[in-house]
């Protein structure tokens, strides 16, 4: 599955120069696991970089100017870090499988007295030559303000670390028949997302089809309870309101594998014995919980919230076709405690798994849930005396590695204080 070894930003919101995992110049950090938590206090920025994944997703649908305005962000000056100058830049280092090159995809994004408005500064893909293990990969699309070049197919590019775009067009003009130069029609749209739906440029169209699945959830209990218009759907929507749909699709399409769901989920609710599906005289399928001790099921529209998230949670999981990256915001809230366990390992089992899986990316502030965790999968998100954040990895501390061997649980250890700044 493709897999998000390393993720920077820069210059968004609180995030002033954050980085996890491995970048293409990194010899000394590992990458990041198949599942990732990041753990902190309220306030130090793990909304924003929950954010950060949603805005580059918002950038390659709808642009970049568009996507600044978005979900109450306010525009590029309140998304730039306070009493800083320069560009917001994003760097993802992932590869598509064990087996692949990883690539690097840096986005800057910046506003000047000749473009009033957000637009991409720079955009680059770039990734090592075959048998290459070291050393600065080489460009395969290079863009500044709406111009530059991409190199079709296979083929390698240049470095082109000191050349400005001019310098690169003229270059690759002379280079080889592979190159061609580029001219968006908007300097404030993604080169991905144009070049990507071409076929002279398979890695792009292959990066683009990555972020273009990635899911962020915003799941509402509340939307979940709605009643959508018969019709099956294949994928859970970002608020969660389709659940009915994608119940009905399941249903469907995979009747004996949705039973066999069905009567896992019930195994991990509290109190539900069974869930099956009923018909509506409309023709929707509504979803009806049995709790032991009633004669008579209850539906969505009543079950709590909680019972509503970890059924669509679980069943998000099943997803035949899943996502190659899942973004969860505090998976926890309006969840029992104890449950929280079984929902870190469902997670990391779904994220490990040999087929259909996902890399899962969440941001909590819940210890029990951290209690599933391995120091590995965990990050410490912190804000320091002025005002920015930093991020550094549990497993870094050998006396917390040591405690976890020992059977401390990690999220008790943070409860106490063990994993904070000393």
């Amino acid at each position: 599955m493709p897999l998000i070894e390393g993720f920077r930003i820069r210059n968004f919101r609180t995030l002033k120069d954050v980085q996890l995992g491995k970048l293409w110049n990194d010899r000394d950090k590992q990458p990041l696991t198949p599942m990732t938590v990041v753990i902190g206090q309220n306030g130090v920025g793990k909304s924003s970089l929950f954010d950060a994944f949603g805005f580059l997703a918002d950038c390659l649908k709808n642009g970049v100017e568009e996507a600044c305005d978005m979900r109450e962000r306010g525009g590029f000056e309140r998304m730039r870090s306070r009493g800083c100058e320069g560009p917001i830049e994003f760097e993802v280092y992932y590869r598509e499988d064990g087996n692949n090159r990883p690539i690097t995809y840096e986005l800057s994004i910046d506003v000047s007295e000749r473009h009033d408005r957000p637009y991409v500064a720079r955009e680059r893909l770039r990734q090592r030559r075959k048998g290459q293990s070291s050393g600065r990969p080489y460009s395969f699309l290079w863009l500044a303000g709406g111009r530059g070049i991409a190199w079709k197919g296979e083929y390698e590019g240049q470095k082109q670390e000191t050349m400005d775009i001019e310098e690169v067009i003229e270059s690759a003009k002379h280079e080889s028949a592979e190159s061609e130069e580029v001219r968006l029609s908007s300097e404030r749209e993604l080169g991905v997302a144009t070049l990507g739906s071409l076929v002279q440029h398979p890695r792009i169209a292959a990066f683009r089809h990555f972020m273009e699945g990635w899911y962020l959830s915003y799941f509402t209990p509340d939307a979940a309870r709605s009643l959508p218009l018969a019709g099956p759907q294949k994928h859970l929507n970002m608020h969660g309101d389709n659940l009915g749909n994608v119940v009905q699709f399941m249903e469907r399409e995979h009747k004996g594998r949705f039973q066999r769901i069905l009567d896992r989920i019930a195994t991990k609710i509290p109190g539900v014995q069974k869930i099956d599906t009923e018909r509506s005289a409309d023709g929707r399928l509504l979803l009806r919980f049995n709790d032991r001790g009633f004669e008579d099921p209850f539906y969505a529209q009543q079950m709590s919230d909680g019972t509503l998230k970890v059924f669509a949670y679980l069943l998000m999981l099943e997803d035949p076709d899943p996502p190659p990256f899942i973004c969860i915001e505090e998976p926890e809230n309006g969840l029992y405690h104890k449950l929280l366990a079984a929902l870190a390992d469902e997670f990391r089992l779904h994220a490990t798994g040999k087929r259909h899986s996902s890399q899962v990316f969440i941001t909590t502030h819940q210890p029990y849930f951290v209690d599933a965790l391995k120091p590995e999968e965990v990050w410490i998100l912190e804000k320091q005396v002025d005002g920015f954040s930093t991020v550094r990895r549990a497993s870094a501390d050998p006396v917390v590695v040591e405690m976890v061997n020992q059977e401390l649980p990690l999220g008790g250890l943070w409860y106490s204080d063990y994993l904070d700044s000393k």
